[in-house]
């Protein structure tokens, strides 16, 4: 009896309209037989006459009752329920919230922050009784693929609650009023699946769609109603408040805290916040041991070895590489996965799929010997990075890389690993200029270019973190625009120092990196033989060249 409530409750307009229709239908059943009756009491004549003249209306009398008057109401309850506001909206329905908890790996702290929130939605007699608030709202916040909208249908699944799953772009739509609509319903529909099943929770994905801070409307309209949508939602969050029927909001997002409103973000609202990072090296032997269970994967399967290689992987990214090497193993007609399946894979996932440029016998020799300088100064001074590739073959439409990869997780760098940087990127322009005299234009082609990731180190070293020879300290980088009529809040003077103290530091690591390639000339000059020789040199034959010239690496030696 309590669902058939709630059921009227939600629906009640849609069985309005029904019973309409049906009414309609069995009066005009009525004035039927009313009509059949009368007509056979007319004379002859007569009734040929208004059988003709029925045989002429009957078409229209169809039309008009069976499609026109139906469409009517229907329009007339659409535009009552927002009109087109709703056009494009999909129907609320419950997500498959069948994620066991166990399920959910490589993510051990967001779990713990988690599973705090499950107890108290499992024992709320428990919070009341120790004079608790219950938590009406909990943030994810981290980057994408890391298993958010993940965490929270195993939250759902635990606590035993309907999960109703939304997108926060399904709250923007091209009409005034799309946003507050949709929300209505969505909290609508939350508090009739609580009043059924005790509890209810609602799952927003990618939040900062609709709720980026509020600012003033500039004619268009879409301001008004961006702004109208999170008022609508504060409004629904301050109400889970006043009535105790067990809706918890869920959020999920890939921005910085500080880049949505407020307003949501204020005590109250969310009152948790659950920071996902990627996972650890531990976390991700966990994930290839879950995924790999999944496949047939041969003896030589080495998961430690493919987690330390995997750094800085998300989840997401660990999944689709083993469905990669799933696919390259099924082109060969093979029903197992091998190391290099997983390798070939790794390359793919990492660099993308080999390009179909076709370079000329020159142009791969400028390559090579550009790469080479990459790799011999990245092995020789990079005091954090293996060299783990090196290639010819033209990715991403680079006609070739060099891929270092940090020994263990970092996330922060000082001085030295800074300067080593830029020296294994201005690597590539002294080799070219040691090999032919002259330089080629894949040193400086556009962003993400060897001069340009160097001067961005350099700039940043300088500008904001106060390692410039001239010793001026302070982050200066947000200083060039926004004093007294957009005017520069620096001198030229300080902006000549710090510029004179971006070249300097140039200028230092080129000519350290002149001196060691002068001083390794053989090393660099077998390393592009080979590489023109097999397009591609993995960790092991790169290691393999080093050690033919007795020279080790510098991430070793730290």
């Amino acid at each position: 009896m309590k669902k058939a409530l709630i059921f009227m409750k939600v629906y009640w307009i849609q069985i309005i309209v029904i019973l309409l229709i049906i009414t309609v239908l069995i009066a005009s059943g009525i004035f039927t037989v009313f009509c059949i009756k009368n007509y056979n009491l007319l004379e002859s004549y007569t009734k040929r006459q208004t059988a003709g003249m029925m045989a002429l209306w009957l078409p229209m009398m169809v039309i008009t009752y069976v499609i026109s008057m139906p469409l009517m109401v229907w329009m007339q309850v659409y535009f009552m329920q927002g009109g087109f506001a709703k056009m494009g909206q999909s129907k609320i329905t419950l997500a498959q919230a069948n994620v066991k908890w166990d399920e959910v790996i490589g993510m051990e702290s967001a779990k713990k922050e988690a599973w705090e929130l499950v107890k108290l939605l499992k024992d709320r007699s428990l919070v009341r009784a120790i004079g608790g608030k219950i938590i009406k709202g909990t943030i994810m916040i981290g980057p994408p693929g890391c298993g958010k909208t993940y965490l929270a249908k195993a939250i759902a699944t635990e606590c035993g609650l309907p999960l109703i799953s939304s997108v926060g772009s399904e709250f923007i739509g091209m009409f005034v009023g799309v946003g507050t609509a949709r929300m209505k319903n969505l909290f609508k529909e939350a508090r009739a699946l609580a009043s059924v099943h005790s509890g209810c929770i609602v799952f927003i994905d990618e939040i900062d769609s609709f709720a980026r801070p509020r600012g003033v409307d500039m004619g268009f309209g879409g301001t008004s109603d961006r702004n109208a949508t999170i008022n609508q939602f504060l409004t629904e969050m301050d109400g889970l408040r006043q009535t105790e029927n067990n809706i918890v909001v869920i959020a999920a997002t890939n921005v910085p805290e500080d880049d949505l409103d407020p307003a949501i973000m204020r005590a109250g609202r969310f009152d948790r916040k659950i920071h996902i990072t990627k996972p650890n090296l531990d976390e991700r032997v966990e994930l290839f041991k879950f995924y790999l269970s999944r496949v047939k994967t041969s003896e030589n399967v080495d998961k430690n070895l493919l987690a330390r290689k995997a750094l800085y992987f998300s989840p997401s990214d660990i999944d689709s590489m083993i469905r990669e090497a799933g696919l390259i193993a099924l082109r060969e007609k093979r029903d197992t996965i091998d190391m290099k399946d997983l390798s070939e894979a790794y390359d793919r996932v990492t660099f993308g799929m080999k390009s179909n440029i076709t370079l000329t016998k020159d142009e791969k020799i400028w390559t090579a010997y550009h790469e080479a300088g990459h790799a011999v100064i990245g092995y020789l001074l990079h005091p954090t990075n293996d060299v783990i590739k090196a290639t010819i073959i033209p990715h991403k439409g680079s006609l070739g890389f060099v891929y270092q990869r940090p020994t263990e997780e970092l996330h922060s760098s000082n001085r030295e690993q800074l300067l080593a940087s830029i020296k294994v990127s201005v690597a590539s322009y002294v080799a070219e200029r040691l090999k032919f005299g002259s330089t080629s234009s894949g040193v400086g082609g556009g962003s993400g270019s060897d001069f340009d990731t160097a001067m961005r180190i350099a700039y940043a070293m300088v500008w904001q973190y106060g390692m410039g020879k001239s010793g001026l300290i302070g982050n200066f980088s947000g200083m060039t625009s926004g004093g007294y009529n957009n005017q520069s809040l620096l001198s030229e003077k300080t902006k000549e120092t710090l510029d004179m103290d971006v070249q300097a530091i140039l200028q230092d690591c080129l000519k350290e990196v002149e001196q060691v390639l002068n001083s390794n000339r053989d090393a660099l000059e077998y390393f592009a033989q080979e590489l023109l020789s097999k397009e591609e040199l993995e960790y092991d034959e790169i290691v393999a060249i080093f050690d033919k010239f007795n020279l080790q690496s510098a991430a070793k030696k730290a």
